[in-house]
């Protein structure tokens, strides 16, 4: 039941997030995008919750906070003018990055059923960067390409038998894994 509303979900919010208007302003854009990333990555904490999956929602902090440090890292070591020139914070994007670190956990974790809408949400959030002038295809691309890692190389399929955790702190972190024999 509860993928089935979690699938639902996905679906409905992918469905109201096309439906923005090509005409629309690039506030618009901006809110949607905004919208739907945040969607994403509640959805990346809710499930594991709902399915009872404590190392599935640790793997998805885990992930999200991986990229979110390396798409800062960015943005301080990389200054670009941003399209609409408000800052020189571009790139990479922040909002594709975290999108698609909470759609790939998602998709490695449970499955291309719940992955692949997430995927489609998290892509609509990289057009809505660009059409919102935050950003060009270079910095969404690049922060497509941290999102992915980052939720791929950090979250692991369900398996009751294996856990990897990450953990961190001021001084910091890394990964421990435990298996079950």
């Amino acid at each position: 039941m509860t993928g089935a509303v979690m699938r639902g979900g996905v679906v409905i919010l992918f469905a109201c997030a096309m439906a923005v208007p090509a005409y629309a302003s690039e506030k618009t854009w901006d809110d949607a995008g905004t919208i739907a990333k945040n969607g994403l990555v509640a959805a990346a904490l809710i499930l594991p919750a709902a399915k009872k999956d404590l190392n599935g929602g640790l793997q998805s902090l885990g992930s999200m906070g991986v990229a979110y440090i390396i798409t800062q890292t960015g943005k301080d070591s990389f200054p670009k003018l941003r399209p609409d020139g408000s800052d020189y914070r571009s790139f990479p994007s922040g909002h594709t990055s975290m999108a698609f670190s909470a759609a790939a956990t998602m998709h490695n974790r449970y499955g291309w059923k719940v992955g692949l809408p997430a995927q489609a949400v998290a892509a609509f959030v990289g057009v809505s960067r660009i059409k919102a002038k935050k950003h060009d295809w270079a910095d969404v691309l690049t922060g497509m390409a941290i999102g992915q890692a980052s939720g791929f190389l950090i979250t692991n399929k369900r398996n009751e038998n294996v856990v990897i955790i990450p953990f961190g702190d001021t001084k910091g972190g890394g990964v421990a894994a435990l298996v079950r024999f």
